[in-house]
């Protein structure tokens, strides 16, 4: 290992819990975590504020480029997004801003823009990134990479619960559907497709609590050290 301290790579469908495993991960260890996923819905996002259409890839790839996109950490090390220095975090966790992100994601303008963001922010390691392409793509040198999977049944029902748990109705039939959708764009797209890197680790959480997947990550990371 090259580096201090790994680069821990976490990849995944939509809803499989990479966000939280990512968390706590960076919790325990006293890691930089970075969320991926939020950069994109922070273009989805600024496209949307300015009336720009997620069809049009010329102008959306323009707002990549002239927007300023950052994290503010709260207190338990979760990632705030910035979006040209205001928080704009509340407002990309829709299903709306995450079929933007996908959206957006297939454009090769965009993912340029923010694959230097993540390589600046990961290149010391001691990080924790999740996304769909990080341990293919963003960091294919990581230490530790993870494919987190889980069933797009279970996945819904997690989605629901957590859009609740935050005053938001949900139907669990709608979000499944979503979901599916969600992930036949992100495994077919042209630029980066949904894949586990051939040196990953698969987890399927469909059955596991959080605390297992935690435990068998930090796991990895121990055996690396």
């Amino acid at each position: 290992m090259t580096r201090p301290r790994p680069v821990i790579a976490i990849d995944g469908p939509a809803g499989v819990g990479k966000s939280t495993t990512a968390r706590v991960l960076a919790q325990r260890l006293g890691y930089t975590l970075v969320d991926t996923g939020a950069l994109y819905r922070g273009v989805a996002l600024a496209a949307r504020d300015r009336g720009i259409s997620w069809d049009d890839e010329a102008g959306v790839v323009a707002i990549g480029d002239e927007t300023e996109l950052a994290f503010a950490s709260q207190h338990d090390g979760t990632p705030r997004l910035l979006l040209n220095g205001e928080e704009r975090a509340d407002e990309i966790r829709t299903p709306e801003l995450s079929a933007g992100a996908s959206q957006v994601s297939a454009y090769p303008g965009v993912r340029r823009v923010l694959l230097d963001i993540q390589r600046d922010l990961g290149r010391e390691g001691g990080v924790v990134l999740e996304g769909r392409d990080i341990g293919t793509v963003v960091f294919p040198d990581a230490e530790v990479k993870v494919f987190l999977t889980a069933s797009a049944e279970e996945r819904a029902r997690r989605r629901v619960q957590d859009l609740r748990d935050r005053g938001t109705m949900a139907d669990y039939d709608e979000i499944l559907a979503k979901i599916r959708s969600r992930d036949e764009a992100d495994s077919t797209r042209a630029i980066a497709p949904l894949r586990p890197a051939e040196d990953a680790v698969i987890l399927d959480s469909t059955s596991l609590g959080l605390e297992a997947v935690v435990q068998h990550v930090l796991e990895l990371v121990q055996s690396c050290n």
